[in-house]
């Protein structure tokens, strides 16, 4: 990955559905590269997939979990990023093993993620952040 690369995903980030032609004229480079760059990051690995970020006031949270020591991280994570109602789940270093981030309706949505949390049984503790605000 060089610098277009760099570029191209800031671009991206920002917003997904962004015309090539439009990422190519911020970036100071041809739409034809900007399509070639994206396809070979996605090849690559390097783009897992296009999201979609929204604003309809939902209740977003992250849900911070740690698990026995005896357990593979990965294996629990798999399971729950499938869950209705979570947006990601992020293995991280630290006091906990993985952040549960999600983007439900109300609070009791929330609260019930929470729940089914607690009760798999690799669980150790969680505890839960509200965001309340994003800038993207």
């Amino acid at each position: 990955m060089d610098e277009t690369d760099s570029r191209i995903l800031e671009v991206l980030k920002r917003d997904a559905r962004k015309p090539y032609t439009e990422v190519a004229e911020e970036v100071g480079t041809s739409e034809g590269t900007v399509r070639n760059r994206v396809e070979s990051m996605v090849d690559d690995g390097v783009i897992r997939r296009f999201t979609v970020s929204t604003s309809v006031g939902n209740v977003r949270a992250m849900i911070e979990v740690e698990v026995d020591v005896d357990v593979e991280t990965s294996d629990v994570s798999d399971r729950v990023v499938d869950w209705d109602g979570v947006d990601f789940v992020w293995e991280v270093s630290g006091d906990e093993d993985m952040i549960v981030v999600v983007d439900v309706a109300d609070t009791s949505e929330v609260n019930d993620l929470i729940t089914r949390m607690r009760q798999q049984e690799e669980t150790v503790s969680t505890r839960t952040r509200l965001i309340l605000d994003e800038r993207i």
